[in-house]
């Protein structure tokens, strides 16, 4: 019984009973009865019973796990959902989803919205509901990634403005971060003006418009240009609106090229042409203006609704031709330097801003088609004399032959007509050789005055560069030409071939090549001559072939021509037997003459006794041969 009061006085909260317990073992028990006294709970109805068993609640519990479990979020793994930033540190950010723990996200994984703050709502990716530490595990990036296509694909069709972290450099431009996916960003879609330093924008965060999908290869281009155009368009269109030809403006050398100079004016750019930086031939404009430089410009033209400006700077000068000397005249002798050359001709600029052409025919007294390279280069500075002047058209003519004699002035007297000469070859056509007696002096040589044999190319005889002995034949100063000879100083060959291949003898020839006319025939001396097919055929009435060598007789000679005609047939056969050749000559000759009276007599209206004898003389000539 004593043991059973004990246990009541421990477990009931009655106040006289405390005294019958020692200090010593109640005060442990008024400590452990102490949180359940401060408690909303009527101490007199407590079951310290179920207190003491664990169950504290009763029946209670159930239902206030449930209460519990009902202020929780149903989180499954693998899914999306919506969470709100509680922490932001360097390191990490921490995310309220609801859960019974809130989750942990790397800092990094926020990088691209560097605007992030404790209380934005942003879409997490749960990886796990707990890991090995209790951890609810989440990850942003991929709720990104998983949501980031579609995500891109409405703000490019929505015309939406976005953000995107630049990630890196890369050929041609950078890649930026946009919901997670790498898209690019061309060089020339960062800025409005040409971009220098590309490392500047890599680790930041811009404002970006979607201008490209790939669907097929999911690739985005990205564009932070298309952004400042459209906030400069309506600036450009109010800028544009107030110009006015001949305005004088401050500007910026924005950007330089090989065919002129961008400047901003202030929100909108014009172009000045390389033709309008200076008065004066430039090869590149970096020889005017540099980058960044500030300058004065007055506007040519302009068109509103291209939003095109055309500027110029030499206009703000004056031009060096309304500066030239006014006593400059033609005849007089200026020196200046070769600032281009072409074909046809080199440019002179004897001034800054004014220049003259020195045509090719100009430069040389030689009538020999050359191009202008032969003569001068650019940089060269040369002497020249002035041929034409037209201070309102801006242009000249210079010359460079004038300052130097015309070797044509005594042509005869150097060149007397049958004098011998040296000559340098310059020149080699189908239909002759030009050669060059002294610079400026050049002669033709025909082909038909090269060889007293017959050649089928000037090219065979001579070579570009050869020296050629020739001969005067004949001149024309007016238009400086000369006619020379080559074959004139050497023997006619026909003389001799007229005295030993005379009518009438045979030789040995060599058959050089048969056709169904004939055969080309070769005899001593390299002279050749022509057998008709009729008379070729041998004693045995075959037909001889190439390489073979055979007697031929002489039936023609011509050395107005110089043809050789020749028979194998006559060598063998009796005259009696030979074709009517011998006898047909005369016969055609007569048949010829009598031909030729026959017509003179019938074209006669009137004869008289003078117009007889004469015709009678010649026929008399006729008849003999003569």
């Amino acid at each position: 019984m004593e043991e059973n009061k004990t246990a009541v006085v421990e477990e009931t909260p009655n106040v006289e009973a405390a005294p019958a317990a020692a200090p010593q073992e109640t005060a442990p028990a008024a400590e452990t009865r102490k949180p359940v006294l401060n408690a909303s709970v009527d101490p007199d109805k407590f079951d310290w019973d179920a207190f003491e068993g664990g169950d504290v609640y009763g029946e209670d519990k159930k239902e206030i796990e449930q209460m519990y479990d009902n202020s929780l979020s149903k989180v499954v793994e693998g899914e999306v959902v919506e969470g709100v930033v509680t922490s932001i540190s360097k390191r990490e950010v921490i995310v309220n989803i609801g859960y019974k723990s809130e989750g942990v996200i790397m800092a990094p994984e926020f990088r691209y919205n560097p605007d992030l703050k404790v209380g934005d709502k942003v879409e997490v990716y749960v990886e796990s509901t707990e890991d090995k530490k209790g951890q609810l595990v989440l990850s942003h990036k991929k709720a990104r990634a998983l949501r980031s296509w579609d995500m891109v694909n409405a703000a490019y069709n929505n015309n939406e403005i976005v953000k995107g972290y630049v990630k890196t450099r890369t050929k041609g431009g950078m890649i930026v971060d946009i919901f997670g996916i790498e898209a690019f960003l061309p060089g020339s879609q960062i800025d409005i003006k040409p971009i220098r330093d590309y490392d500047q924008y890599v680790d930041t965060t811009m404002d970006f418009k979607i201008v490209k999908i790939n669907q097929e290869f999911r690739n985005v281009v990205v564009s932070h240009k298309a952004l400042i155009e459209a906030e400069l368009e309506q600036q450009k269109s109010e800028i544009i609106s107030k110009l006015e030809k001949g305005q004088v403006l401050e500007g910026t050398v924005k950007n330089i090229t090989s065919y002129g100079v961008f400047v901003d004016l202030g929100g909108v750019d014009g172009l000045i042409h390389i033709t309008d930086l200076s008065w004066g031939r430039i090869n590149h404009p970096e020889e005017v203006v540099q980058l960044d430089q500030k300058i004065r410009v007055v506007i040519l033209d302009f068109d509103e609704a291209k939003k095109r400006i055309a500027l110029g700077l030499k206009q703000l000068t004056v031009h060096p031709w309304d500066a030239l000397d006014p006593n400059l005249k033609v005849g007089d002798k200026v020196k200046g330097k070769v600032v281009l050359i072409a074909d046809y001709g080199a440019f002179v600029e004897i001034e800054p801003g004014v220049e003259g052409l020195i045509h090719v025919s100009e430069m040389s007294w030689s009538p020999r088609l050359r191009i202008a390279q032969d003569f001068l280069k650019v940089g060269d500075e040369v002497e020249a004399q002035i041929l034409t002047l037209d201070r309102e058209e801006k242009k000249m003519s210079l010359g460079l032959k004038q300052l130097i004699p015309n070797p044509w002035e005594n042509i005869r007297e150097k060149y007397p007509i049958g004098s011998k000469h040296t000559a340098i070859v310059r020149n080699v056509t189908n239909f002759g050789v030009f050669a060059e007696l002294e610079e400026g002096i050049e002669g033709l040589v025909h082909i038909s005055d090269i060889s007293w044999t017959k050649i089928k190319h000037p090219s065979e005889f001579v070579q570009p560069g050869d020296k050629i002995d020739v001969m005067i034949l004949d001149f024309d100063e007016e238009n400086h030409k000369l006619s020379l000879g080559h074959k004139q100083l050497l023997p006619n060959p026909w003389d001799e071939v007229e005295s030993t291949y005379a009518v009438g003898t045979v030789h040995d020839g060599t058959v050089a090549s048969v056709s169904d006319k004939g055969a080309t025939i070769t005899l001593a001396g390299d002279v050749e001559g022509f057998c008709h097919a009729k008379e070729l055929v041998k004693e045995d009435g075959t037909m001889p072939v190439a390489g073979e060598v055979l007697p031929f007789k002489v039936t023609e000679l011509k050395r107005s021509t110089k043809k050789i005609t020749l028979s194998h047939v006559k060598t063998y056969a009796a005259p009696s037997e030979e074709p009517k050749a011998a006898a047909g000559k005369p016969a055609s000759e007569a048949d010829s003459t009598k031909k030729a009276i026959k017509k003179i007599s019938s074209n006669l209206e009137k004869t008289t006794l003078g117009d007889i004898s004469e015709l009678a003389a010649l026929k008399d000539r006729l008849e003999k041969g003569e």
